[in-house]
């Protein structure tokens, strides 16, 4: 362990805040723990800020926006660049911290850094595509357009399950649109924070710059400073929907502007029409990947009553065969649960599954003899969606129900408070199409023959209902970050007025 953090130049004992290069700024704030959840060990301390430390970087972020928002976009492109290509220098301990830290497997470790060396390129070219719309005006030698500001310093605060990536979807895209960055991290994952700072930090040096990315951990307190600060005009966060209720209604009442990715309760369907070789792999790398700790995880699956049976026998067969165990070693599929409040949390949805009426199928048990952490993937055949399946439970738990018209199927995925991710299985270009179509999913993703979890950078990622309707990453995602002016140009000698208006003779 202590080699890896010495390959991020890690120290035991770190201050987790910081305003660039030379700008780590000491705490006496009592550390916050960074725990190995495989092991329940300490891994290390980061000491978080306290209020006039947030100040701090607040300031720092600030007075460098002054600047930064007049650097040309495209010179922005090359400091992302760049960070794009000290991440490919540290992939591979870099997602390995995050596998010590946060608990998911190995590969899904590196590929999290790969996410973020993959929006970095998708921001470089973004950075000489911040486009405006050129609008005929309907008044005679006038020219209209609109065209896109920087917004300023932009809080992002990102939950544990996907510790680094998250913030770089927003981070690259932001910094090229000329705003700077406040982190706050999930106080669950604190030194994978710290080690992406100091890769920020060199890349700030290198170009001479300080205040672009900043950092601040902390608990609560700090999101609620920062939510409620006047000074941070756009608020990214990541995280549950009872907390991403606050945060939207904080920052609301002080007009500033949010973008939400909260809870996912994502379902897919499966035809009898479907291949049912691909959706067995496919639901489940998407219920057990990352032991169901993404938003993006699967957790219902609505199977057309011909095919349930064979479906279920094949799935159950797949979980028996997972390897749990040490997320480091390359044979394992499947990790710890982050907390032992997380394992509490999946034991009482199970209990609440088989009282109304839910048959376990597999799974269900927790596994002390890998570590306190660790439970088995489970399936439940459910009679009907009650509400615990309507609920997001962030563990390896599989819903399963049925349907026989696809109209109903529709129905049930649409009939929860979540909108994040979806998908239908079939080989029918109708079922799919009006899966696709607006009587269809009411998801902001909504996938064919493919799962419900991962997604490409280039598409905007997000969701509605109670997702929080936010889209981060790729698309034009980038106008989140930048104010639009509309500007009118008036290049003849007289003055007409809009619609008409005759006005003092």
């Amino acid at each position: 362990m202590q080699s890896l953090l010495n390959k991020l130049d890690l120290k035991s004992l770190n201050p987790g805040v910081c305003t660039g290069p030379g700008g780590w700024i000491e705490s006496e704030a009592e550390p916050i723990a960074s725990r190995n959840p495989t092991t329940g060990e300490v891994i290390a301390s980061v000491a978080p800020a306290r209020r006039e430390d947030y100040d701090t970087v607040i300031a720092a972020a600030r007075t460098a926006f002054a600047a930064w928002r007049a650097v040309p976009a495209p010179k922005r492109g090359e400091v992302v660049r760049d960070l794009g290509n000290l991440l490919r220098e540290y992939k591979e301990p870099l997602g390995e911290l995050v596998t010590l830290e946060m608990g998911k497997i190995r590969a899904e470790g590196i590929g999290e850094v790969q996410e973020m060396i993959d929006i970095c390129d998708f921001a470089v070219g973004l950075s000489r595509q911040l486009y405006g719309l050129t609008m005929h005006s309907e008044r005679p030698g006038h020219r209209m357009y609109e065209q896109w500001h920087p917004l300023g310093p932009v809080g992002i605060i990102t939950a544990f399950n996907f510790p680094v990536a998250v913030w770089s979807w927003n981070a690259a895209i932001a910094a090229v649109c000329g705003d700077t960055l406040i982190w706050k991290p999930s106080e669950l994952a604190p030194l994978t924070a710290v080690a992406v700072q100091h890769l920020a930090n060199r890349v700030m040096a290198d170009h001479k710059l300080t205040g672009i990315f900043n950092l601040t951990v902390g608990a609560g307190d700090v999101g609620r400073w920062m939510t409620e600060d006047v000074r941070v005009p756009l608020i990214s966060f990541t995280g549950s929907i009872p907390t991403g209720r606050k945060v939207a209604q904080a920052v609301a009442a002080r007009l500033g502007r949010t973008v939400l990715e909260l809870g996912g309760n994502n379902a897919i369907i499966v035809s009898d029409k479907a291949d049912l070789d691909l959706a067995v792999r496919a639901i489940l790398f998407g219920a057990v990947g990352t032991a169901g700790q993404r938003c993006t995880s699967t957790r219902r699956i609505i199977a057309h009553e011909s095919v349930v049976d064979a479906l279920t026998s094949r799935l159950v067969n797949a979980y028996r065969q997972v390897p749990i165990g040490d997320p480091l070693n390359p044979a394992t599929l499947m990790g710890p649960l982050v907390t032992p409040r997380a394992v509490e949390a999946m034991q009482q949805a199970v209990q609440r599954a088989v009282a109304d009426g839910g048959a376990v199928l597999t799974g269900g048990q927790v596994r002390p003899d890998l570590g306190p952490q660790f439970v088995d993937p489970t399936i439940i055949r459910m009679p009907q969606q009650t509400a615990i399946v309507e609920e997001e439970t962030f563990a390896p738990i599989l819903y399963v129900m049925t349907y026989g018209a696809l109209d109903d199927a529709i129905a049930l995925h649409n009939g929860v408070t979540q909108g994040l991710s979806s998908a239908i299985f079939t080989d029918s270009v109708r079922e799919s199409e009006q899966f696709l179509a607006v009587i269809g999913s009411d998801c902001g993703i909504a996938n064919v023959n493919i799962g419900t979890s991962g997604a490409e950078i280039g598409g905007a990622f997000g969701g509605e209902k109670d997702t929080g309707g936010g889209r981060e990453s790729g698309s034009d995602a980038w106008k989140a970050y930048m104010r639009r002016q509309t500007n009118t140009i008036n290049w003849s000698r007289s003055l007409p007025l809009a619609q008409g208006i005759e006005f003092g003779g």
